[in-house]
């Protein structure tokens, strides 16, 4: 659930009160009145006028006309006194037939309330319908959002990062765009922008023919120098000639493997080339033989260069941290994305193990990590007991996305289970996360309290565009709320995320907007996030424009 408006209302469905409602006003004296004297016709039928005074008989029969004489009342008492004597010798029968009588009148009685009561009451108007964006305001946003995609992501990116010295593609940019010193080859920036050039040979056939070289580049550099020749599994990262470096060391993260899949895969769905399927089917290969964790499921995130998990040797209660998380435990970011990783994968190899491996991540990640009223635990012992941290509302928002993708591709269509938990981390982000003054997602805070980091990230702005729109196609028949925050969160990306200047999105922002790093491109940020956000959401926002 979550803040919902109408046309004319707001309602907050985190309070569980309904909308104000007058109450109900107190019953109309006139209908006090009624229900009395109806109850009155009844005991007409069960009082015995044989011991009640001449004087209290009368009132008590209205047929009994007041104006007649003194005489002709008496002479009516005695006629009424046999008709009582002849009726006492039958009582059983008679008293049957009054108590059904009196039953019947309460009956009536109640029926007669019932209905004035709520002829009575004022009238509650239903709560309007929700009035759904025209299709011209779909496809003027969808103008304007691939615009984006275009100026302040693939224009920018490509080809001016692709490194025709060492290979693959260059990380480290200025804000206006001229190369900074080399940060090295990171596996995820690698494979995120091999996966980012092969999307864009997949659904712009304008630009096919001017990516397929830069897919190319990407598989190039990945299988020739990414990859480990001697043991196997994909390099967390190495230096610009290909050696190893000390400050990626020689290990291999579970996380940068995923990555370095999912660019093979996406290149193999863009380009047919068998060896960019190989080379995805080889790295899942690896890692399920090397961190696939049987007996808990899910799997270790650091390897030594051999493939074996790595396990820090410390005093009790510490930990070594790593580059995702504490090492030797398991993470939400490692395994949502492999999750993604694993997805793109079956799409092009549908293996019976890999398929086995998609569900118990579902599984995982919608069940473990995942938890009510929204929210997920980011760390975790390897026997999957939660370790408590904050709450990230980017990957909360991106996590939605991701499982409903997955259950998609693998059922065709999302199970109910899926839909609730995707819903309910979009809904707590909205409710605990969402900046009400300036728009957009906070970066982190905890699960029931005020935000704890304000800042604004860009790849959490760009994710949480991307499952608003996603949660208004879904349910903005019933609220308009996720469209009115689709709009004020492209906004705030419009006016503050994206630089007007030099174009391409800032990596940190204030929450007002106001930038906090200059550089566009550095080793995390890749063209990747906003790439993929601003392509799902042009296409989505046509679909929709296209339902009219």
């Amino acid at each position: 659930m979550g803040v919902y408006l109408t046309s004319n209302a707001q309602y907050n469905a985190f309070d569980l009160r309904s909308p104000s409602i007058p109450e109900r006003t107190s019953r109309p004296l006139h209908l006090r009145r009624d229900r009395l004297s109806i109850a009155s016709i009844a005991r007409i039928g069960v009082t015995s006028t044989a011991s009640l005074p001449a004087e209290r008989e009368a009132s008590e029969l209205p047929e009994l006309n007041r104006s007649h004489s003194l005489r002709r009342q008496m002479e009516q008492r005695q006629l009424i006194k046999l008709y009582v004597s002849r009726v006492s010798m039958c009582a059983s029968a008679t008293t049957l037939e009054i108590l059904t009588l009196r039953t019947k009148c309460i009956h009536f009685s109640l029926f007669l309330t019932a209905v004035m009561c709520i002829a009575q009451q004022p009238s509650v108007p239903p709560l309007e319908t929700v009035v759904q964006p025209t299709r011209e305001t779909y496809l003027k946003l969808a103008s304007e959002v691939d615009d984006a995609l275009h100026t302040d992501v693939l224009n920018v990116w490509f080809p001016r990062s692709v490194d025709h010295q060492y290979g693959g593609f260059h990380s480290h940019f200025t804000r206006d765009w001229k190369w900074a010193p080399s940060d090295g080859k990171f596996s995820v920036f690698q494979g995120r922008m091999t996966w980012i050039a092969s999307q864009v040979v997949l659904r712009d056939p304008k630009r096919k023919n001017e990516f397929l070289p830069i897919v190319r580049q990407g598989v190039d550099f990945l299988q020739n120098v990414m990859w480990d020749k001697k043991y196997g599994g994909f390099f967390w990262g190495l230096d610009d000639t290909g050696n190893i470096d000390p400050k990626f060391t020689d290990g291999k993260g579970l996380y940068g493997i995923g990555f370095c899949i999912y660019g093979a895969a996406a290149a193999y769905q863009a380009t047919g080339d068998p060896n960019a399927l190989a080379l995805a089917q080889k790295g899942f290969s690896w890692a399920d033989e090397h961190g696939h964790d049987s007996v808990n499921g899910g799997y270790y995130e650091w390897l030594t260069r051999e493939g074996k998990p790595f396990v820090p040797i410390v005093p009790d209660g510490q930990i070594v941290p790593g580059p995702v998380g504490p090492m030797n435990y398991k993470s939400m970011n490692t395994h949502i994305h492999l999750l993604e990783a694993f997805t793109q994968l079956y799409q092009v190899w549908p293996d019976p193990t890999l398929r086995d491996r998609l569900e118990e991540m579902l599984a995982i990640v919608r069940d473990k990590i995942s938890v009510e009223p929204g929210v997920m635990n980011l760390f975790f012992t390897n026997a999957w007991q939660a370790i408590p941290d904050h709450d990230s509302y980017g990957h909360d928002v991106e996590t939605a996305y991701l499982m409903l993708e997955t259950d998609e591709v693998l059922h065709h269509k999302a199970s109910l289970k899926t839909e609730r938990m995707a819903r309910m981390l979009v809904d707590h982000a909205l409710a605990y996360g969402w900046d009400e003054t300036n728009g957009g997602f906070f970066r982190e805070g905890t699960t029931f309290g005020k935000p704890e980091d304000t800042i604004k990230e860009w790849w959490v702005e760009v994710e949480g565009l991307n499952a608003l729109l996603m949660m208004h196609r879904r349910y903005g028949k019933e609220t308009g709320i996720y469209f009115q925050r689709f709009l004020e969160q492209w906004q705030f990306i419009q006016k503050h995320t994206i630089d007007g200047q030099y174009h391409g999105l800032y990596n940190l922002t204030k929450a007002d907007g106001t930038p906090l790093t200059q550089d566009k491109g550095v080793i995390w940020k890749a063209g990747y996030h906003d790439g993929r956000a601003f392509m799902n959401v042009s296409e989505r926002l046509h679909k929709l424009a296209g339902d009219h």
